[in-house]
């Protein structure tokens, strides 16, 4: 399997709120394309079981502006604890993990 420098940063936020971010990251050039679709949360927070509609922001960046997008993501979020994961990614187009790379940090 190759390996890319390639990672999805995965975020939930409050409806509406995701576009206002996936814009932002954008503009900022911290990610190449923002994916966005509506999802279920079922979770604790402080002892009472919660589930909320919200939406997937599915982030598409470089392994190194990982860390800038998190951290921009955690300053413009509106949670006190927003969920924001990364996963790298394996393999794919390579076109399109070119483009990525273009796109993030220009």
């Amino acid at each position: 399997m190759d390996h890319t420098n390639i990672v999805l940063i995965l975020c939930t936020a409050p409806t509406g709120e995701a576009e206002d971010i996936a814009r932002r990251v954008i503009e900022e050039q911290l990610a190449a394309c923002v994916n966005i679709t509506p999802v279920r949360s079922v979770y604790r927070w402080d002892g009472e079981v919660l589930c909320d509609e919200e939406e997937l922001l599915i982030c598409k960046t470089t392994a190194e502006g990982s860390r800038d997008l998190i951290q921009r993501i955690e300053a413009i979020h509106s949670y006190e604890v927003p969920e924001v994961l990364a996963i790298p990614v394996q393999e794919g187009s390579l076109p399109y993990l070119d483009w990525v790379r273009s796109e993030v940090g220009g």
